[in-house]
């Protein structure tokens, strides 16, 4: 496994300084933020020369490009605020042969019409259920068009709220361009982390196959996602690294959810659960 972070953990006034950065905390990959190139997380248009520079930077740096943030509410209450989504994903997908992005971090979206990872009573309603899978499968016809994967992840505040249920949104497209990263802080519904062991393994062994992507951050408590640095929570990294390696995954694992002042304290803990598990 190799340890990355989001592009947005640095700010610099360039994207040149931002990988400089990321190559400085002995990172080897990155999820990027397009705010960090372009100022905007899905902008409306994306020239040749802006994705082949983006390529290049990366290149020069020996930097793993291991996917490119395309995440916005898919059910929405507003109708219009949708399809500026799908129209801004068609220019992201379309960009990510230039740019050598290998996929596209997705999410299945929530009610709640403020805030993309907040949770809302309905939810849980098989209206929502109903609209998330039509709006999944026209994402999934923007990622097969232009044979880039969407990676989504399970997360307790969006309509696909358990690994059971990204197994069923998973089944239901079928689909080689939906696929999923997981994150282990973002499991846990209400009183669930006394059986932290026991979700991370339903987690795994229903979507194992299918990761293609890993996060790293931590959770102080269950009911939310998790929202801080690696290594300053709850979580049992030990038993989600085992996880992830018996999974047969190899790939990026990217630090989220904390501050560049954090990162060397989130590097050296993950790190070291890494060595610890290479020698087992």
């Amino acid at each position: 496994m190799r340890l990355g972070s989001f592009t947005k953990t640095f700010v610099r006034d360039s994207f040149e300084e931002v990988l400089d950065a990321v190559a400085a905390h002995g990172l080897a990959a990155v999820q990027l933020n397009l705010d960090s190139v372009v100022g905007q997380p899905m902008p409306d248009r994306l020239d040749t020369a802006t994705c082949s520079r983006i390529r290049s930077d990366l290149a020069a740096r020996n930097i793993e490009l291991a996917a490119v943030s395309g995440t916005f509410n898919i059910i929405h209450p507003d109708r219009e605020e949708r399809g500026r989504g799908f129209a801004r994903l068609r220019v992201l997908a379309a960009a990510c042969a230039q740019m050598g992005a290998p996929r596209i971090t997705f999410s299945t979206g929530t009610r709640n019409p403020d805030y993309m990872w907040g949770g809302h009573p309905d939810n849980d309603t098989p209206e929502a259920w109903s609209d998330m899978l039509a709006a999944m499968t026209d994402a999934v016809a923007i990622a097969t068009e232009f044979c880039v994967p969407l990676v989504f992840e399970p997360e307790v505040s969006n309509i696909v709220d358990t690994a059971v249920k990204a197994r069923l949104l998973l089944d239901h497209c079928a689909s080689p361009y939906l696929k999923v990263v997981i994150d282990g802080a973002n499991l846990f519904h209400a009183g669930a982390l006394p059986r932290m062991h026991q979700i991370l393994d339903e987690a795994f062994e229903l979507l194992g196959p299918d990761i293609q992507m890993a996060h790293a951050k931590d959770l102080l408590r269950d009911g939310e996602a998790g929202n801080v640095a690696a290594g300053t929570g709850l979580l049992d990294y030990a038993h989600y690294l085992r996880r992830l390696r018996d999974a047969g995954f190899d790939g990026a694992l990217i630090l989220h959810s904390l501050d560049e002042a954090q990162v060397p304290e989130s590097v050296a803990f993950v790190g070291a659960k890494l060595a610890a598990l290479e020698a087992t």
